[in-house]
């Protein structure tokens, strides 16, 4: 899961730095004012459309893990429940025959006189 974590915030650090990347390129680069504009404009949709793209990506895979865990937890819920099942049958059949066994073992003692 902690690889889940990292890349969840490697996409904002991954776009935050590309934007700051095509900032310092934008303005260092020898243009005039109307084509910078045209050039930040254009990346800056690039970006959006990145960030859109990777968004989605994280979460489908969000999604899909998220039904994979709900699918184990209803196994896992269910295998509890037959354990559970379980334990109280043999509870209860313990239980059923433990006056049995307590007339079978003071059987032997009224027969035998006191001394």
């Amino acid at each position: 899961m902690a690889s889940n974590s990292s890349f969840g915030s490697f996409v904002p650090g991954f776009v935050i730095g590309g934007v700051i990347g095509v900032a310092t390129a934008l303005l260092m680069a020898p243009q005039s004012g109307q084509e910078a504009r045209t050039m930040i404009q254009d990346k800056g949709i690039e970006l959006k459309e990145k960030a859109e793209t990777a968004y989605a990506d994280v979460q489908k895979k969000a999604e899909a893990a998220f039904a994979d865990l709900r699918v184990k937890v209803d196994e896992l819920s269910a295998k509890i429940d037959q354990a559970v099942g379980r334990v109280k049958q043999e509870d209860s059949q313990e239980t059923n025959e433990l006056p049995e066994q307590v007339a079978l073992s003071t059987e032997p003692a009224k027969e035998k006189p006191a001394a």
